[in-house]
């Protein structure tokens, strides 16, 4: 192909980059997309060539490759990087996220423990790449209950799903557990092993412990996080819009600690827990980023969240009053129906960690939380229910249709794009940095090096891409079927391998690799 575009500079050098090579084979031709690299705010259609999973040239010039995708009237552009999934580490999780155009999705909220065992379960078995922070909810969970033995380090599917629960022995004793200094002090060593096990920094939902975790805790988790140069990624205590439990004031206790004692905080799902008072709660990280605080939020593109039945902010006197709902805007995922009081305090009696959805944030503040500047998009993509069944749906050949729960575990990212075409909430360039470029120069300043070669589309770094059409992407699950996968994403590069091909996921390649702090 030749273009007679007039290049800027910036433009002419990358093109220039690698030139020699040109005439060679590339593993992966990609031809004619509009190439865009939220880093540089390079624009424009190109050839891209892939080689030994790297990005090997950007050209104007002709390429070929070994396999060849035509990108026409597509964006190609950096990999998404999910840093809030609960089902990163699951096959049919990955299947989901792919389809998503996410290449890169992480459990950075609760985190796992123990670290070493989550990572090596998954190496060399990954479709997406891979990662964690440690968690000391799952610490206080061992700490508190010795028999607690995670088969797959992650406390979310312990407690959701039956045959993991009944193998680990989890409880929901991490909730009220509040530690004496003793109990403190082996909390921290552990979180600090998991850490010199390649964590990507330390996860505090400290949320769903509310009436257990101590300031004590969350002050020595930002200290750690600090030692090592590192984040914590808070679930705050609260989810309220009204005093004297704001979802500010719980901001508040960890944007303390990060002025005192330094390190990253990424807010995970701001909107949720502040509500009507988002726009307070983001102008006040805007001027801690002003006063040189490392803080940053994550918002997800629903007014509706998911999580468990027993979770601290549902409970009536603060899901009522403090957050404006009622019993019947919270949806039990096994049935989808409203729940009742009478219903809700069974559930709390016979099954606590049941899978619920419950309404949240308005939706004109929700467009809002998106489109401000400081704020990544995220998912929070939590596990889904085979609806036959009522099990967690694992396996990769789950069918898309025979399941349901929280339809951001399938649809975040395509919805935020669809709504940047329909809305035009923000620039499109902005959407793709803020699922791709800020969240890996977040990771990146924090600690974890790796990800300086994630989330651009530049020659040198990792051949994660996503290629989209713009004029037709979108997102498809919805509350009654959650698991439809999104469309206009035929194609996903991981690492320089083609995993998602004329919109099918290739389940016969495992090209994800770990992404750690070491």
């Amino acid at each position: 192909m030749k273009t007679k575009n007039c290049l800027t500079p910036l433009a002419l050098a990358m093109a220039l980059i690698g030139s020699g090579a040109y005439a060679q084979d590339y593993d992966i031709a990609i031809l004619n997309g509009r190439v865009m690299d939220p880093e540089t705010g390079f624009n424009q259609v190109a050839n891209v060539g892939v080689k030994d999973g790297k990005i090997a040239v950007i050209t104007s010039d002709e390429i070929i490759g070994k396999e060849v995708i035509q990108a026409q009237g597509h964006v190609v552009a950096p990999g998404f990087i999910d840093t809030h999934s609960h089902n990163s580490h699951i096959p049919f999780g990955q299947k989901l996220h792919l389809r998503d155009g996410v290449t890169t999705p992480l459990e950075l909220e609760v985190g796992v423990y123990p670290v070493d065992a989550f990572y090596q379960s998954l190496e060399g078995r990954s479709l997406t790449n891979f990662g964690a922070t440690v968690s000391p909810a799952g610490i206080r969970e061992k700490v508190v209950h010795p028999e607690y033995n995670s088969t797959t380090g992650s406390i979310v599917q312990d407690i959701f799903h039956a045959e993991s629960h009944q193998h680990s022995h989890v409880t929901m004793e991490v909730q009220t557990f509040v530690p004496n200094a003793e109990q403190i002090d082996q909390i921290n060593q552990m979180v600090d092993e998991g850490i010199k096990q390649g964590a990507l920094g330390i996860g505090v939902p400290v949320g769903y412990m509310s009436k257990g975790a101590t300031s004590k805790e969350t002050v020595s988790w930002q200290q750690i996080a600090s030692n090592y140069g590192m984040s914590t990624f808070l679930h705050g205590r609260f989810s309220s819009q009204m005093p004297d439990t704001t979802g500010v004031l719980g901001f508040q206790e960890m944007i303390a600690s990060v002025g005192i004692y330094g390190g990253g905080l990424l807010i995970q799902h701001i909107h949720q827990q502040a509500l009507n008072k988002t726009p307070e709660a983001l102008d006040m990280i805007a001027d801690a980023r002003k006063a040189g605080l490392n803080v940053s939020a994550e918002v997800y593109p629903y007014y509706q969240g998911a999580t468990i039945v027993g979770a601290d902010y549902l409970v009536p006197d603060n899901y009522g009053p403090n957050m404006g709902r009622t019993y019947s805007d919270i949806i039990e995922v096994e049935t989808m129906k409203p729940l009742t009081k009478e219903r809700y305090e069974e559930l709390m009696k016979t099954n606590p960690g049941a899978s619920v959805i419950f309404a949240g944030i308005s939706e004109e503040g929700l467009f809002d939380a998106m489109a401000n500047p400081a704020t990544l998009i995220a998912s929070d993509a939590f596990p889904l229910t085979v609806t036959a069944t009522g099990d967690m749906a694992i396996d990769i050949d789950t069918a898309y249709e025979a399941v349901q729960g929280h339809p951001r575990a399938a649809g975040t990212h395509a919805k935020v794009l669809r709504l940047t075409r329909e809305k035009n909430i923000m620039p499109l360039m902005t959407a793709v940095s803020k699922m791709s470029y800020m969240p890996a120069k977040y990771l990146e300043e924090n600690g974890v090096k790796a990800m300086s070669n994630k989330g651009r589309v530049q020659v040198g770094k990792d051949a994660d891409i996503t290629i989209f059409n713009p004029d037709t992407v979108r997102d498809n699950s919805t509350m009654e079927a959650a698991g439809l996968p999104s469309t206009g994403i035929p194609y996903v590069l991981v690492n320089g391998t083609i995993v998602v091909k004329d919109s099918k996921v290739l389940t016969d390649v495992r090209p994800g690799l770990a992404v750690k702090s070491n």
